[in-house]
Order: C-alpha cells, then sequence, then structure tokens
C-alpha cells in the first residue's frame, strides 16, 4: 500500500533545481565574462602595427563591445511586459507581485521547477498546485482567468517564476499560436474556450482500450491556442481555467478574490523516478483530450513539428512516450498505460517523460519544452505471452525494451518515419501541454 501524503511547505532554505540529468551547461558558465578595463594611454598598439590614436581607438571600441540599441529595447518591452502582468496579477490580492526574493520557499527535496507556483500538495493520486490566477479578456471583452508556467526568453521566465521553454520560440510564427493583444498588464485573447460540455468517458470491454464511449469536457475554438505570442514577441504556455462558461475539468478550487487557482496533477516517470508532477491544460486530439483530461484544443495540431524533437529542430515540440497496455492493475505503483486508467476510474497514466525543465541553462542545447508530442508505445505480443510487461521508468528502460523487440510503436499512431529522439517510435499525432511543476523525493 502506498502512503505518500504531504503538502510542500515553506523552508528555512530557498529550494533550487536539482542536477539536471546529463544537461549541458550554458554558454554564460563556460565563458569568462568580457570587460573593458580603463586605459591608462591614449594609444593601443601591438607587434608589426601602428599605435592607434584615441579616435581610432574609441572607435574600435564602439564596434567590439556596443550593443545593438534595438536589442536593448527589445529586452527592455518583454521585461516590461512581464512586470504589467505580474503587478496586475496580484492587484487588490494585498499579495506582493512574484519576485524571486518573495518566491514561496519549497524544501530542496521538494524539486519544485515552478518558481511562482504558491503551494503544491504531494498527496498520492491526489496531487495539486496552487498557482496565480491571471484576469483576461476574451475576444468579446468578458472576464476570463488564465494561469502562465512556461515562457521561450530566459530573462521573462526568470522574472516571472516560470519554466524556462526556449523550444517556444518556434511557435512565435506557427498557425498554431495564438497572437494577443495586451493593455495595462491584461491580456485580450483572440480565441475562447467553451467548458460546459459534460466530460465523459467509458471503458471498452472486454478489454477498457479503447474507450466505448470519450467525451471532452472543453474544447477551445479554431482561434484558441495555449502557444500564446506576446506583442513582445515572447511565447508564453497560457491555459485559461475559468471563464463565463464553466471551469477546466482539472480545475479544483479557484479565489477570484485572492486570484488564486488549484489544479490537479497528474503523475510520470523520469530519469528511473516516479513523482514526475506535471499538469495537463490542453491537447491537440480528441481521444487523448479525454484521456487526459484537458481541453480539446484543434489548433494546437498546427504547431510545427510533430516527430522532430532533437535541439537542432526547428519544433516547439518535445517527444515523450505514453503507454497503451501496460498493467492494469492498480498496486504497490506498478499500473501503467491508457488502458490502466480507463480499468481504474481515470488514475494517472503514469507516462514516459525524457527530460526535466533547465532553468537555470540558458543555452541553445536546452530542448525542453511544455508541449509534448506524443510517441505511443506498446507492449508486442511476444513480450505479453512470456511475461514481460511491467512499468517502465525511464527512457534509457524504454529504448532497452524497443532494442529486445519488446515495446513498439502502438497500432494507434499513423504509418510514417520514426523519431530517432524516442528511438524509431512513430508519432502519434497528438500533442499534449504537460507543463512540469516538480518531482519530488518522497518516501513510500
Amino acid at each position: 500500500m502506498i502512503s505518500n501524503t504531504r503538502t510542500a511547505q515553506p523552508d528555512t532554505s530557498r529550494a533550487i533545481a536539482a542536477e539536471r540529468r546529463n544537461s549541458m551547461p550554458s554558454s554564460s558558465d563556460c565563458a569568462a565574462p568580457l570587460r573593458a578595463g580603463p586605459r591608462t594611454a591614449s594609444t593601443f598598439s601591438y607587434p608589426g602595427s601602428r599605435a592607434l590614436s584615441a579616435t581610432q581607438l574609441a572607435l574600435l571600441s564602439a564596434l567590439l563591445f556596443s550593443v545593438s540599441p534595438n536589442a536593448v529595447l527589445a529586452q527592455d518591452g518583454m521585461m516590461s511586459e512581464a512586470k504589467a502582468l505580474l503587478e496586475r496579477q496580484v492587484e487588490g490580492t494585498g499579495r506582493e507581485a512574484y519576485t524571486p526574493e518573495t518566491a514561496v520557499e519549497f524544501k530542496e527535496s521538494d524539486n519544485v521547477f515552478l518558481k511562482s507556483a504558491l503551494a503544491i500538495d504531494f498527496t498520492f493520486r491526489k496531487a495539486t498546485v496552487t498557482l496565480p490566477l491571471y484576469r483576461g479578456l476574451s475576444p468579446d471583452g468578458e472576464e476570463v482567468y488564465y494561469i502562465i508556467t512556461d515562457a521561450s526568453d530566459f530573462e521573462y521566465a526568470k522574472q516571472m517564476g516560470l519554466n524556462f521553454a526556449p523550444k517556444l520560440r518556434h511557435a512565435a510564427d506557427s498557425p498554431g499560436a495564438q497572437k494577443v493583444m495586451v493593455e495595462d498588464g491584461v491580456i485580450t485573447f483572440k480565441g475562447n474556450v467553451d467548458f460546459s460540455p459534460e466530460y465523459k468517458v467509458v471503458p471498452g470491454s472486454p478489454m477498457p482500450f479503447p474507450p466505448k464511449e470519450a467525451k471532452p469536457g472543453a474544447m477551445g475554438d479554431l482561434e484558441w491556442s495555449s502557444a500564446v505570442v506576446m506583442p513582445s514577441g515572447v511565447v508564453l504556455n497560457v491555459q485559461m481555467v475559468t471563464n463565463a462558461s464553466g471551469d477546466h475539468d482539472r480545475l479544483i478550487e479557484k479565489d477570484l478574490e485572492s486570484q488564486t487557482v488549484t489544479l490537479s496533477l497528474l503523475d510520470g516517470v523520469q530519469g528511473g523516478e516516479p513523482y514526475y508532477y506535471h499538469l495537463v491544460t490542453d491537447v491537440s486530439a480528441d481521444l487523448p483530450a479525454v484521456l487526459e483530461k484537458g481541453v480539446y484544443t484543434p489548433k494546437l495540431a498546427l504547431l510545427a513539428e510533430v516527430g522532430k524533437s532533437m535541439p537542432a529542430d526547428k519544433s516547439a515540440l518535445l517527444g515523450f512516450s505514453p503507454v497503451l497496455n501496460g498493467p492494469t492493475e492498480a498496486m504497490d505503483m506498478k499500473e501503467q498505460g491508457f488502458a490502466a486508467s480507463l480499468a481504474n476510474g481515470g488514475i494517472d497514466p503514469v507516462n514516459i517523460f525524457p527530460i526535466d525543465p533547465d532553468n537555470e541553462n540558458s543555452s541553445e542545447e536546452n530542448n525542453y519544452s511544455p508541449m509534448w508530442d506524443a510517441h505511443v508505445n506498446m507492449w508486442t505480443e511476444a513480450a505479453m505471452q512470456a511475461g514481460k510487461v511491467r512499468r517502465i521508468n525511464s527512457f534509457e528502460d524504454l529504448k532497452s525494451l524497443i532494442d529486445e523487440g519488446l515495446v513498439e510503436s502502438a497500432m494507434i499512431s499513423p504509418a510514417g518515419e520514426g523519431n530517432e529522439f524516442v528511438f524509431g517510435l512513430r508519432p502519434t499525432n497528438a500533442i499534449i501541454n504537460c507543463p512540469v511543476i516538480a518531482q519530488p523525493v518522497l518516501t513510500n
């Protein structure tokens, strides 16, 4: 019997992200700072050269050390935009706007990635996160409320306490993104979400997957996308969670006065460890939107590019691997997969993820994105007959099972080229927005 019940509480020392597994150092870590020190003479020379005059030296220094005024203005604009959002978010709540100094101090063992989180409850199968709730406007000018979890710009993410997701920059000019207007820290969205449909899922029989009936509980219109392009050009991961039509299916509690919202988290596995807690906000296809309990958002399907997950790929997406037909008996943390979720009243499918958010790494090698490109796997008939089916605990574990011929691309994945990042598994053509919140060290 598993009993992992703990609410993350403030500690005396600030929580820091755990060491990134196999991450690369940022360019700022590798390069010595470049400084122009004070000159004691009016000329500078090197062997075989003429002495440079003070005027020539000044011109050379300007060329070497100047920063583009446009770049400075753009960065200032980004920071002003982020500041306006933060100040508007706490207006009238009595809370201070987020800064690294005012952030909640979680325990180091809680390994909280999303620094703007206000509280996290790690109760097994009932995990939740409480986040700041932002007020915005629908296309018709009605009040809506949303959360922000990730940003494509490093400094923007730092300022707002968000996960740094550099791959999101590739969504900026994509038809799968939503460009918005902002005035005085209030976003006016181009699209909207209808939360009024009733979520419904009925397991199949005799096998739970595919389900007999599956209806998403909320649907974005044709203009809605959670990949939001701000006027500054920064791409934010934004999810509307409440409006006049109702609430997100993962919303547990909201407080419009204090502007906070509590949402249910899902468990996953990464790096051989469980408790890879993440949200599911919206999904590009209807069936996985039901299985993951997210908003069905067709526009997400237009984000480029499925099956492309390497850092050099111009893709906003990152491959991961849900399991179709893993163990269904829900005990001792052995269950896994869509069939297990359907057979046990919607428990977490425990998907397999490749990496953590790497929020201190500003380099181009940082490959994190919350827009997960599903490459659903399934156990082969031979593996099932040999009694080999078990929980898959990491990407390395998945690779070894594929190499042994025990796991393959799921039958629901269309024919086509495999993705080398996911060891040749084919993309399922489903994008699942899963911002990662924390991966705590918990005692069984």
